[in-house]
């Protein structure tokens, strides 16, 4: 506490704060610092949660030195405030004591959400708040998706996912698990039974493949399926993930913490490429992991994985390429290979044995207000955009939400 209380002293409290407009939701942290150097705890939580619902998540997962954390003007000359530290510990404290205000009447529409990840959650949230019955639909048996399906305990607590959903509960949302909408469940059976409109954020849950020879080999597992039980997989002692993002820092790090000795990221490329956040690079390298750099994999094998070496290529114009060294090939010995190359959606829900309309990626299609092809069907989150940050899919479903509440009001007046 007392490590907090003298980071907040610190903040210059800037009439144009740069850590807000570099906030995706554009947080008030000026305010927030105020508040909560006066001992405004629920004040200041209260403010946190009706802008990001999601708040107590966010200030865990977000790349911070992407946004407030690097571009606090104190970080110029020195070190940047770390306004996420003190956002955590505000929002953890009023997911466990704060209630949702509810300060309208319910107005007898009600509103499906398929999926209960960051995109789900936020758009229940919006919508319960302006008067609707809002049911979600997990096909999980535990609420949360990507949250409690894809970052590790050890890095993002169960309890602050928990402390959300009873929030939601109490304010009256409900939730129904181990329920798939699709061939069973369509949307038109939702229609049928007295929804007024329809949320899909189904996320991004089908790993990429390698598409290299050995892929479904009994070594070869997928990041984003292990990261769902690590625990029950038998991975050997020595691993190697495939991979740069925040996935492959997770399952690297989960291996580690699930008792393989050596574990190591091959990448085709350098530090300075990677997309995982610097500060997920540095948790893994001080916990042990190792890193093979431009390194290519080539084949799977039962001993292991074949990588290639890779060097950087500038053409002509300046265009800079990754080329992979001809007879470069090596056989690294492993017990297991963690294959983490990004996420695209399931197959699209299915109603009248016909698809939402999708792009070429498989993700759902929505205009710029969230609607699909079907009128009353919206959609947002990683299923419309492709895997991106959970407070990108905050901001997204809360647009979302006052489209729908629109849509609705709209249909009122005609």
């Amino acid at each position: 506490m007392t490590e907090l209380i003298n980071k907040a002293n610190k903040c210059l409290l800037c009439k144009n704060p740069r850590c807000k407009q570099s906030c995706p939701i554009n947080t008030e942290i000026p305010t927030i610092i105020r508040l909560y150097k006066d001992g405004k705890i629920k004040e200041a939580g209260e403010i946190l949660f009706n802008n990001n619902p999601l708040s107590a998540i966010c200030a865990i997962v977000c790349p911070h030195e992407k946004q407030c954390l690097g571009s606090c003007i104190k970080g110029i000359k020195g070190k940047a405030i770390e306004f996420y530290k003190i956002e955590e510990y505000i929002s953890t404290e009023f997911l466990k004591f704060g209630k949702l205000k509810i300060n309208i009447d319910k107005n007898n529409k009600k509103i499906a959400i398929v999926g209960s990840g960051p995109a789900g959650l936020t758009v229940a949230v919006e919508l319960i708040k302006k008067g609707y019955d809002v049911t979600v639909f997990e096909k999980n048996e535990e609420l949360g998706g990507i949250l409690r399906y894809g970052i590790p305990e050890f890095r993002l607590p169960r309890s602050i996912i928990d402390n959300l959903i009873n929030t939601l509960k109490e304010a009256g949302v409900k939730f129904k698990v181990n329920t798939t909408i699709g061939q069973i469940i369509t949307i038109d059976k939702l229609f049928e039974d007295g929804y007024d409109a329809v949320f899909i954020g189904t996320g991004t849950w089908n790993p990429k493949r390698l598409n290299i020879k050995g892929e479904t080999l009994g070594n070869s597992y997928y990041a984003i399926d292990y990261l769902r039980s690590p625990k029950n997989y038998d991975i050997g002692g020595k691993v190697v993930v495939i991979g740069a993002g925040n996935v492959a820092m997770d399952a690297a790090r989960s291996a580690k913490y699930y008792g393989a000795k050596e574990v190591y990221v091959a990448y085709r490329r350098g530090f300075s490429n990677m997309s995982a956040t610097k500060a997920e690079i540095e948790d893994a390298l001080k916990e042990g992991v190792e890193f093979l750099t431009y390194k290519a994999p080539v084949e799977i094998n039962e001993n292991g994985i074949v990588l290639m070496d890779t060097k950087k290529n500038i053409d002509e114009d300046g265009n800079i390429s990754v080329v992979k060294i001809e007879n470069s090939e090596k056989l690294f010995q492993c017990d297991s290979i963690l294959i983490a190359i990004s996420q695209i959606p399931r197959n699209t829900i299915i109603s009248n044995n016909k698809s939402l309309k999708a792009n070429d990626r498989g993700l759902i299609i929505t205009d710029s207000d969230g609607s699909t092809s079907r009128e009353g069907v919206f959609s947002s989150g990683d299923v419309a955009y492709g895997p991106k940050t959970v407070i990108e899919a905050v901001v997204s479903a809360k647009a979302v939400a006052n489209s729908i509440d629109n849509y609705l009001k709209s249909k009122e007046n005609i």
